[in-house]
């Protein structure tokens, strides 16, 4: 009873922090447009699942699309770094593949299901939508690809049309593994990687080169 009532209490009864009141409602919406999609939503019921009035809702966004928006660029920045952060994780080539994979995996596993509003958007129709997740997608395959010249001697053109082709197997794998369940992440992770490694690592690595003096 306590756990049911503590948005509603925090949300009528407190006087919050913009910040703080921002991020229960973007939570309040997400949860709202993910389980309802975007047309089917409205501001009430992100006001109620807030706990708040809908002037209190509208103090803080003029309307449906710039909640929608405001979690899209969330969760759009959220995967890159991911990404990117996988990338950093290790000086291996073989399991810097292997992470990137992950990052995917990591990213759809999440019990908030963000990656519906990035992946499986019913918004799409909308350009500020789209464009949010284009820049998603590019800026996810163009980190892979700077590894991959870092790491092989392929020419850049060649190596951001693999990593086109690995990001956007590791998002599809990574939803599929999530709906049809079955496997471990851990295990779906290394049976997608090693797909992935198959290819990425038949491309000869690029010399080390050798220490000055």
């Amino acid at each position: 009873m306590a756990a049911s009532s503590t948005g509603r209490d925090a949300g009528r009864g407190h006087r919050l922090p913009r910040m703080q009141r921002r991020a229960q409602l973007l939570q309040a919406a997400q949860g709202v447009f993910v389980e309802k999609g975007y047309h089917a939503s409205g501001m009430e019921d992100i006001a109620e699942r807030a706990g708040v009035s809908k002037p209190v809702l509208y103090q803080h966004f003029p309307g449906k699309l710039e909640l929608y928006l405001a979690l899209v660029d969330q969760h759009t920045a959220t995967l890159v770094e991911l990404v990117e952060g996988s990338l950093d994780s290790t000086d291996d080539h073989r399991e810097r593949v292997y992470a990137s994979i992950a990052a995917y995996f990591e990213f759809v596993a999440r019990d908030d299901s963000a990656y519906r509003l990035v992946f499986e958007s019913d918004l799409n129709e909308v350009a500020a939508v789209r464009e949010r997740i284009l820049w998603c997608q590019s800026a996810c395959s163009d980190a892979v690809a700077r590894r991959i010249v870092v790491d092989t001697a392929m020419p850049l053109p060649l190596a951001r049309l693999v990593a086109h082709g690995l990001t956007g197997m590791a998002q599809i794998a990574a939803r599929a593994w999530l709906r049809d369940g079955g496997l471990s992440k851990d295990d779906a992770v290394r049976v997608i990687g090693q797909l992935a490694w198959r290819g990425v690592g038949g491309y000869p690595a690029k010399p080390s080169t050798p220490p000055a003096g």
